[in-house]
């Protein structure tokens, strides 16, 4: 436990996490099952989370495992996540593809005892204790002033992501903000792709073949912009179209060192799920009373209500040090 409060002070984190234990007594058990459910799990970006899950679990001696289906599919996250429930874990984490769908189960897993953080994806009204994971506004601010500094304040933007994700809500939230501070940089569409990536690429290629065709192309969700990048590369259009992605895909990080996607905006899921595990873990060993608790507007509140993992951006001057991050907590 010494470990954790280490782990919280270097994080500057707000005192108020502090309270979550006294570090003096408790230890983990090894049948301790903590489970991180998400949706489109084998994608690169959950399969870094997996990395940091099993990092975390591998230092507390205890069992992890990620649940979900392996493309986009909200319905059957939310099965996976009653699944989850049904074995009775220690904690879950879990990135809510669909808020409102996955709302009642989240509650009622915190009222059977289960802590359950939101990763990624938030869903804020529901009971979970609090959300781990980027400032998708903030990130979406960054990502517009970086657009509309690359189009030189001016120009038609075409915008692909998510709408039931409300981490990509967020992100869109602060691009419109960022395009509304003295610029004219005009948001011409936004594309609905499905988690799908070759819907991102026919929109994409009959957007380039149109008489109005955009300035560039801004993907809030990671798998759209390789196959927007490709579609771009094929119609010669490398350096006249601009691409802002988001994630560190291979992919993506290819399509940068190439030249065709300009930069992306690079969350940590890695961290996300590394972290998040080590706090609900130190839930489940001093778990607030009662852990259904409104925490929100409480003042003497064990738990924050949102942990920032932080952003950077990344283009062709740094993507090469990415190789040199191996995942081995901070060393």
């Amino acid at each position: 436990m010494r470990k954790l409060r280490c782990l919280l002070s270097l994080a500057a984190l707000p005192a108020a996490i502090l309270s979550l234990t006294s570090c003096a007594g408790g230890a983990h058990e090894p049948n301790e099952l903590y489970i991180l459910v998400a949706d489109n799990t084998k994608i690169p970006y959950w399969q870094a989370a997996l990395q940091g899950l099993n990092h975390a679990a591998s230092e507390m001696k205890v069992k992890s495992q990620i649940q979900g289906p392996d493309g986009h599919d909200p319905q059957g996250e939310h099965e996976a996540f009653r699944r989850a429930v049904a074995q009775k874990p220690a904690g879950i984490l879990v990135s809510a593809s669909d808020a409102n769908l996955l709302g009642p189960d989240i509650n009622a897993a915190v009222e059977q005892g289960i802590p359950v953080l939101t990763i990624d994806s938030d869903a804020p009204d529901s009971k979970r204790l609090f959300f781990v994971g980027t400032d998708n506004y903030n990130a979406g601010m960054i990502g517009g002033k970086m657009v509309s500094k690359l189009l030189n304040g001016k120009g038609n933007v075409v915008i692909f992501t998510i709408p039931s994700q409300i981490n990509l809500k967020d992100r869109l939230a602060g691009y419109q903000a960022a395009f509304g501070e003295d610029t004219n940089v005009k948001v011409q569409q936004v594309v609905d792709m499905q988690g799908n990536s070759d819907i991102a690429f026919d929109t994409a290629k009959k957007l380039l073949d149109s008489k109005s065709k955009p300035d560039a192309f801004i993907c809030l969700e990671a798998i759209a912009c390789p196959a927007v990048a490709d579609v771009v590369n094929r119609a010669g259009m490398a350096g006249k179209v601009t691409i802002v992605a988001m994630d560190t895909d291979p992919a993506t990080v290819d399509w940068i060192n190439k030249g065709v996607i300009s930069a992306t905006i690079a969350q940590k899921p890695w961290t996300m799920a590394y972290y998040g595990t080590k706090l609900v873990a130190d839930i489940h060993l001093h778990p607030p009373s009662p852990l259904s608790g409104n925490f929100k507007d409480n003042v003497f509140a064990p738990v924050p209500t949102f942990v920032d993992t932080g952003t950077f951006v990344v283009n062709k001057d740094n993507a090469g040090s990415l190789k040199e991050q191996p995942p081995s907590g901070g060393q």
